[in-house]
């Protein structure tokens, strides 16, 4: 069977040449008959798992497409190529020629397709490189944004939020998150406070109180957050964390609201630390009579005074 479409392949790859000569009464190349039967022949090669062979045939159906002007065709027979290379598990090689085909999809007019595109190879790559994944999540969000589709692309730019945060590039994160809460107000989608919490374990981890509480300051413009459970565990978590009390920060984190997150900020706040080694402040005990008199009492307030650690 698969000597069969080896053989069927090759005679399609025959016929597009023949197609492409030229002579006395043939001035133009016929690229379109050569585009379809460098299909064919792709199409054959898959179907025999020779994916080299396919992967060529695609290039050179999409040079064809090219020639003849045709960039949607072209783009596709690109994008084509990527998945054969997909297949022989040349994940970068592959990304490359879905980015090629995503650039002439705009280039067409049709962005649609090319977000599409883009988001694909973001998944292809996302295990082996989430830098390029963020890239291209990224650049899908600025796609749809362009095209006034709000809510995939903050869909996007929240895959790139997450993979930021695993990648512990908090400063990135924080600053997409931000981007994520402005495009959900200005579709009006307020059910988001989680959001909030997300962005809050961000600059806790970045060591950032101060913009940890901006964030939570501001959000209280957002209707329904005000009263909220969201709101009222936030201003534990941050009384907890300023207070140096470790227990009270661990009893937010491992709430339901914050366990049940998405993994990747449920993990932030498992993780969380507070500063100064997160010892809980003791009240002062009342001091006994002891027989040593004024400077031994002096000497125990002085302790005591410290034992709770530096605040």
């Amino acid at each position: 069977m698969a000597a069969q479409k080896i053989n069927e392949g090759l005679e399609h790859l025959a016929k597009a040449e023949k197609y492409l000569k030229t002579g006395f009464l043939k001035w133009k190349p016929d690229y379109d008959s050569a585009a379809s039967e460098y299909g064919k022949a792709a199409v054959a090669f898959k179907n025999a798992k020779q994916f080299e062979q396919a992967k060529d045939a695609c290039l050179r159906e999409a040079v064809a497409h090219e020639n003849n002007r045709a960039l949607f065709h072209a783009a596709k027979a690109y994008e084509q190529a990527g998945m054969m290379l997909k297949e022989m598990q040349k994940l970068p090689e592959a990304v490359q020629l879905i980015e090629k085909a995503s650039m002439m999809y705009l280039e067409n007019g049709t962005p649609d397709t090319a977000a599409m595109a883009l988001e694909r190879a973001g998944k292809l790559i996302e295990n082996i490189d989430p830098e390029k994944a963020v890239q291209l999540y990224q650049q899908t969000a600025n796609v749809f944004e362009n095209e006034e589709r709000l809510r995939q692309a903050v869909e996007l730019l929240g895959k790139a939020s997450r993979l930021l945060v695993r990648g512990r590039r908090f400063d990135e994160a924080a600053l997409s998150i931000q981007k994520e809460k402005n495009i959900y107000k200005e579709i009006e989608n307020y059910p988001t406070c989680y959001k909030t919490i997300a962005q809050v374990l961000v600059h806790l981890h970045r060591n950032d109180y101060v913009a940890a509480e901006r964030c939570v300051r501001e959000s209280y413009s957002i209707p329904g957050f005000n009263g909220s459970e969201d709101c009222a565990a936030l201003e534990q978590l941050l009384e907890g964390y300023d207070q140096q009390d470790q227990d009270q920060v661990s009893e937010v984190c491992n709430s339901p609201l914050f366990k049940y997150m998405d993994n990747d900020y449920a993990k932030l706040g498992l993780s969380l630390v507070v500063p100064g080694g997160g010892i809980k402040k003791k009240s002062p005990a009342t001091p006994q009579a002891k027989p040593d008199g004024a400077a031994s009492t002096a000497a125990e307030e002085e302790e005591d005074e410290y034992s709770g650690g530096l605040c």
